[in-house]
């Protein structure tokens, strides 16, 4: 029964169709594997370099900060003043995101969402 088969595997030539195309299969899934490595590669590149400048504009505004109320305490002669003027420079802009966060929050969804729509063409 094999050999029956076998030479009718032969005959047709489907020994060299199946090995091609378990070639073809193989090759495209190496390709696939590669192009994920690429993306891979790109996406914790670019997520290095933020996570640096996120860090470095960190240390700036508190540096600049600590600077900026240390100068309001010499201006105003008291030793607690700039600190509770920088704390108040912060903390308008929370609480208006605190009370608008739905609309914001929206807004930056559907920019995002028709930026990446963009992208995408």
């Amino acid at each position: 029964m094999d050999s029956i088969k076998d030479s009718i595997v032969k005959f047709l030539r489907l020994d060299n169709l199946i090995g091609n195309l378990t070639g073809y299969v193989e090759a495209q899934v190496k390709l696939a594997k590669l192009e994920v490595r690429d993306e891979v590669a790109k996406i914790l590149a670019r997520g290095l370099v933020i996570g640096a400048m996120l860090l470095f504009a960190f240390l700036f505004l508190l540096f600049l900060s600590v600077g900026m109320a240390h100068y309001l305490n010499g201006v105003f002669e008291q030793p607690y003043i700039g600190y509770w003027l920088v704390a108040l420079f912060y903390a308008i802009p929370c609480i208006v995101f605190l009370f608008f966060y739905k609309p914001i929050s929206t807004a930056i969804e559907k920019y995002l969402a028709k930026h990446i729509k963009n992208k995408d063409k």
